[in-house]
């Protein structure tokens, strides 16, 4: 498959969301990234139901949402009710990660896992049959603006064979650091969906830069 672009709303002018979410829209973008940070998993903490509902009214996008909270069990049915079409919980926040995935497919939603950098892909040996998507971290979670780490290329590597030789259907995303520099190499390693926020919202050009990862030569 093509791969997909999913600009991250956690890099957007919050003063200026609508614009900012209509350009989103306008552009040759996929997917709408949302980061939800509680404080206690990342140190850091973004934004909750109020301003997905305030995104959901504007987006023409799905909005691919991606939790970095502990115990997410107990609002999967609200991200689901705030427009959320696809649901990625932390591997190292679920106790029960069978249950969760299945229960966010039950919903309605695609499932994703994200791992952080230092937890292994063989971990999820036993999930990949369950979910629709991997998010591997490029950078550690909590904050924008971060350097990709080098190593990462490796890990994706290692994922795309486990999902190729299990015959499993998987996304691999990437979050962190992504930028028209390294999103060749990335989508080479086996990457199929880019989430990239300074890189869109910081350029001079948003839509030109998303058209770029999007039609990477």
């Amino acid at each position: 498959m093509n791969h997909l672009v999913s600009p991250s709303l956690l890099a957007a002018d919050f003063g200026n969301l609508r614009s900012d979410v209509t350009m989103v829209n306008e552009s040759e973008a996929d997917w709408i990234h949302l980061d939800i940070m509680d404080g206690v998993f990342v140190p850091n903490i973004s934004f909750g139901f109020p301003v997905m509902e305030y995104v959901k009214k504007d987006a023409k996008k799905p909005m691919d949402v991606h939790l970095m909270i502990t115990e997410p069990d107990r609002y999967l049915s609200r991200f689901r009710d705030a427009g959320a079409e696809i649901l990625t919980v932390q591997f190292e926040a679920c106790t029960h990660l069978y249950r969760t995935v299945t229960e966010i497919r039950k919903l309605g939603m695609k499932a994703g896992v994200a791992l952080n950098p230092h937890t292994p892909v063989s971990l999820l040996v036993n999930t990949l049959g369950y979910v629709d998507m991997i998010l591997i971290m490029t950078v550690n979670p909590g904050f924008g603006g971060q350097l990709f780490i080098e190593g990462s290329y490796g890990k994706i590597r290692e994922l795309r064979k486990m999902i190729d030789d299990a015959g499993y259907d998987v996304m691999i995303q990437v979050d962190g650091g992504v930028d028209t520099e390294n999103a060749g190499k990335l989508i080479e390693a086996g990457v199929n969906v880019l989430v990239a926020g300074n890189a869109v919202f910081g350029s001079a050009d948003p839509k030109k830069t998303i058209r770029q990862l999007k039609h990477l030569s």
